[in-house]
């Protein structure tokens, strides 16, 4: 396991879901309004967060189940950080950036980074099985 290696697949994470942000806050907000938007923003940053997860992770290194857990501990810090960082950037009030987590406020933000924290091991997981898979074509 490689720190530089957990560090730059946590980028690619914030890339894809600063693009995800923009891309949602363009097209989906204006039509549906902010709160459904940034809720259905966690299933489709979830997808993304898996799929970069299910890329890097035989990468970074992790092996076992407790290494990949580490590895998604580290990017629920640093993701929890730049959060915060950005909404006090983009001028968000403190108790703006904390209705995200609150689920009594609609804000489903703690199920992503929940999502986040086991990504690394549920991506490891469905590529073993999937190398395992008895449907898999073998040359």
């Amino acid at each position: 396991m490689q720190w530089k290696r957990i560090l730059m697949v946590w980028f690619a994470i914030v890339l894809a879901e600063t693009v995800h942000g923009i891309l949602r806050n363009l097209y989906l907000t204006p039509v549906i309004g902010d709160l459904p938007a940034r809720q259905i923003g966690i299933a489709s940053g979830s997808f993304l967060i898996f799929l970069i997860a299910w890329f890097g992770i035989g990468w970074i290194g992790a092996r076992t189940p407790r290494e990949q857990i580490f590895v998604g501990a580290v990017w629920v810090i640093l993701m929890g950080g730049f959060e915060f960082a950005l909404g006090t950037a983009l001028g968000y009030p403190l108790s703006r950036i904390l209705s995200d987590y609150d689920m009594s406020e609609g804000g489903f933000m703690g199920l992503g980074m929940a999502f986040l924290l086991f990504a690394p091991m549920l991506a490891a997981k469905m590529r073993r099985r999937l190398r395992r898979s008895p449907f898999r074509e073998t040359s």
